[in-house]
């Protein structure tokens, strides 16, 4: 079963590199946090932070928007691209089951993910040293923490994507259902939960029902969890008093099982497929 899904994994990255995903990934992640890095010190006397904290309160923001679009414009034609190509019945004549060439397309585009989030938020690190000296190893935890998280806020993507997919016989079907699912869950989401509690007015729903639509958001979630932690939270979000209102192990109870969800959701689509 391993060997079939890390054959699978290692095909699938070939492609990746083929079709320049790899470098276009690595290069929007390293040009957006080489900017945030380099703007990102003029608050820090203020704030009382290092810089590489403000950077990475700056960087959380950044990957809210960002790993997400990577991971939906990588995943989308994932399932429907072989279908369109007439490559699917071909890989499913191999002893090999529907599952495990999910898994294997997954693991293969979570490392492209994994590999831009960390060369690109290693040289926004690295240029905050520069300019910050010793100090900035105080908010190494803080980078770390950003790091494995958006790959866990990647892989929900992913596998959306994948379901996104599954669910659209064609590339192009699937690439407008995966932009219209980024523009809820990223955008769109957090407009409406901004409009509800303007219209609630400090009421029940702002106490009791807001905190955990919040949590339900992955996106929400994976900001929520880091900017709590962070020393320079005011430097980035109008949620630093959610992020510190909200236990940290909802956001990351949210953050794990989203995951695995999503992943259970793509198979489910993928299974209705027919080749």
């Amino acid at each position: 079963m391993f060997t079939r899904i890390l054959s699978t994994a290692r095909l699938e990255f070939a492609i990746a590199l083929r079709n320049r995903w790899v470098a276009i990934a690595i290069a929007m992640m390293a040009l957006f946090s080489l900017v945030l890095s380099m703007a990102g010190s003029a608050p820090t006397g203020t704030l009382g932070a290092d810089r590489l904290s403000v950077t990475v309160a700056s960087l959380t923001s950044l990957s809210v928007y960002l790993v997400p679009l990577i991971a939906l414009l990588i995943s989308f034609d994932a399932v429907a691209g072989e279908v369109e190509r007439g490559t699917l019945p071909l890989h499913l004549a191999y002893p090999i089951s529907r599952g495990e060439l999910l898994l294997g397309k997954l693991l293969a585009q979570l490392c492209v993910v994994a590999l831009a989030v960390t060369l690109g938020f290693a040289l926004a690190a690295g240029v905050a040293w520069m300019s910050g000296g010793a100090e900035v190893l105080t908010g190494l935890p803080a980078l770390f923490r950003l790091i494995w998280t958006s790959v866990l806020l990647g892989a929900v993507f992913l596998s959306l994507g994948h379901a996104m997919s599954s669910l659209s016989r064609r590339p192009s079907g699937a690439a407008g259902l995966a932009i219209g699912l980024w523009l809820v869950a990223i955008v769109l989401y957090d407009l409406g939960l901004l409009a509800a509690v303007v219209a609630d007015d400090g009421g029940a729903f702002t106490t009791r029902v807001f905190p955990w639509l919040l949590v339900a958001n992955p996106a929400d979630a994976f900001r929520i969890f880091n900017l709590a932690a962070s020393d320079a939270v005011g430097a980035a979000s109008g949620l630093a008093g959610a992020a510190h209102a909200i236990a940290a192990w909802k956001p990351l109870a949210s953050l794990i099982a989203w995951p695995v969800a999503a992943a259970l959701l793509a198979r489910l689509a993928f299974g209705r497929v027919q080749p």
